[in-house]
């Protein structure tokens, strides 16, 4: 029994140290997304009425947006550009700070 309990808790610790390395960090998705006032508003409230809000967003499927304008799947010539060379951290990051405006 202590064994199971030693390996569960050894499981438990290395998923959780795991999971802690790879949070997003709202202040540096907050310090990227300097860039992303100009279209979608220093609040993520867009200034343009074509242009989305990204305020409050589920941070998955903002994350995915980026990803695929990254990746080409989804096409728009402003965010292709903008969306290119950015890491998965620094989606995750920027996906955890618009998800963080209200």
């Amino acid at each position: 029994m202590r064994k199971i309990f030693l390996t569960f808790t050894l499981f438990a610790t290395l998923a959780s140290a795991a999971s802690g390395s790879m949070a997003a960090d709202i202040a540096a998705g907050k310090s990227r997304a300097a860039q992303c006032a100009a279209c979608h508003g220093p609040d993520g409230h867009a200034v343009a009425p074509q242009t989305p809000n990204l305020a409050a967003q589920d941070e998955d499927y903002l994350a995915q947006q980026l990803k695929d304008f990254r990746s080409g799947a989804r096409q728009n010539e402003t965010m292709s550009v903008i969306a290119k060379p950015l890491s998965d951290m620094e989606i995750a990051n920027l996906a955890a700070y618009f998800n963080s405006l209200k």
